[in-house]
């Protein structure tokens, strides 16, 4: 066996690692940010941070260069001593006394299962049927169904009757399936119709019974022939009760008008506002990129704090790495937005510039446009790209749109130019809305139309962009 020996030695290795500095975190967070969330994150860096001030409106938002990069003496303040003595910051009262600070409440609506519960509310009910009545519309979902069987929902309620300890339950009868289908009989009766169906056939006949139309041809479709409606068959529902085809589509027209989902009309819709973080706007034949940062606030090194910095006599101890740490990070800031503002603007000319088919002619000329494009034009990395057009909007001549808007795969053309995803989904929309609805374009014919304008693409390819849009088939568009 081989003899060990023990000590210790010294070698010089290389290697390479990639640390991420905090900074670069906090400039792609930046980056990362929608408008709005900037705004309300800089508010905050105004509060933590004193070397850190708005400019005034009117005033000039530009320093200058030697209060951009002024470096920090070598000595520190007592901050403690300043700000305990009646330091004045110089600025104006109103910016710097204590103000009463309320959280905006957001409102909120009556949901589907609040609107329930009052008409409930409102029924002469004895405690027991009244519980049966909650547990009825607990398991209604946000569409409007009854989400589990009459037995599911009975076994359910009586399990909790063995199992509570109330004493106002003790000694109640368990309920019965009869006792869930009037419940559920009764809830169904309530606004909005179709509400409590188990399936799209009975939230239909709720619908037409509460519009009084049971003896309707619509009514005796959806009840005795469902699978037939769903498949459009008109011509054997036509020789099934005796009519013609035509006024078989005109029942089936009426029954489209219901609401297959009528929970969803007190479902919580809270309107999303979308601030756009650029504009694009065309003057003079030409379009130009403008940066909407006009409520956004614009920050700037605080004079008065700079002086205080100033005085060297003043630097003792601890407090400089302190005073080091804040200025440095004023500085930071005030660079890092406006390399996030000349980002964004670099992003947006590129698009407009590639893009411009789209905003003169519309969505059927928008070109296939990747992330690596534009992170090569503009020298950056792609991932840098993709924080940039990450729930960022711009308002253009076309509307309000996503910068994700404009990035699309591309099919090849006969012509050399490739044309986008978005635009050929475009126009296939186009095609089958000025079909003939007496006979309407099939995959093929769609394929063979686009390969007129140039757009090769395949029929499995139509048919996936045609599912994507929720357009049906050719037969089952066909009009009689």
């Amino acid at each position: 066996m081989a003899n060990v020996r023990g000590g210790l030695s010294q070698e010089v290795r290389m290697k390479q690692e990639m640390k991420v500095n905090p900074r670069l975190y906090q400039a792609m967070d930046l980056l990362y940010m929608p408008l709005l969330d900037l705004q309300q994150h800089l508010k905050q860096e105004l509060v933590a941070n004193p070397f850190l001030d708005l400019v005034e409106p009117g005033e000039d938002g530009d320093l200058l260069e030697e209060d951009n990069n002024e470096e920090l003496d070598e000595d520190e303040i007592d901050w403690e001593e300043i700000l305990l003595d009646g330091f004045d910051a110089g600025g104006r009262q109103a910016e710097y006394e204590e103000k009463e600070f309320y959280r905006p409440t957001p409102s909120t609506t009556e949901d589907l299962w609040d609107h329930l519960r009052d008409q409930l509310q409102l029924l002469r009910l004895t405690p027991r049927e009244l519980l049966l009545g909650e547990e009825v519309i607990g398991n209604i979902d946000r569409d409007g169904f009854l989400t589990c069987s009459i037995e599911e929902l009975i076994q359910s309620i009586n399990d909790f009757l063995e199992e509570t300890d109330n004493a106002a339950w003790n000694g109640t009868a368990p309920y019965t399936l009869e006792d869930g289908r009037r419940a559920l009989e009764v809830i169904q009766g309530f606004d909005p119709p179709g509400v409590g169906a188990r399936d799209l056939r009975e939230c239909l006949l709720l619908q037409l019974r509460a519009r009084k139309e049971q003896e309707t041809l619509a009514y005796r479709i959806v009840r005795d022939h469902f699978e037939e409606l769903v498949n459009h068959r008109w011509s054997e529902l036509s020789k099934e009760h005796g009519i013609s085809a035509r006024e078989v589509q005109t029942a089936a027209d009426q029954i489209s008008k219901l609401d297959p989902k009528p929970g969803l009309k007190y479902a919580d819709m809270r309107d999303n506002y979308v601030t756009p973080d650029l504009i694009v706007e065309k003057i003079g034949g030409e379009y130009y990129v403008f940066h909407n940062d006009t409520s956004l606030p614009r920050l700037r090194l605080s004079r008065a704090y700079r002086e205080v910095a100033r005085d060297k006599s003043k630097f003792q101890g601890d407090n400089k790495a302190f005073i080091s740490k804040k200025l440095n990070s004023a500085q930071w800031m005030i660079q890092a937005i406006e390399q996030r503002r000349q980002t964004m603007l670099k992003v947006m000319n590129f698009i407009v510039d590639r893009q411009r088919e789209f905003f003169e002619k519309g969505v059927e000329h928008l070109r296939p446009l990747t992330l690596r494009e534009v992170a090569e034009h503009i020298d950056m990395h792609e991932s840098t790209v993709s924080r940039v057009t990450n729930e960022k909007y711009a308002q253009t001549p076309r509307g309000v749109l996503p910068l994700k808007f404009f990035f699309s795969s591309g099919l090849s053309t006969d012509y050399g130019e490739d044309v986008s995803a978005r635009g050929v989904r475009a126009k296939i929309k186009k095609l089958v809305e000025e079909e003939d609805p007496h006979d309407p374009l099939t995959d093929q014919s769609i394929v063979d139309k686009l390969k007129e304008d140039g757009v090769q693409i395949a029929r499995r390819t139509v048919a996936k962009y045609r599912d994507q849009l929720g357009i049906l088939s050719a037969r089952m568009r066909k009009r009689v």
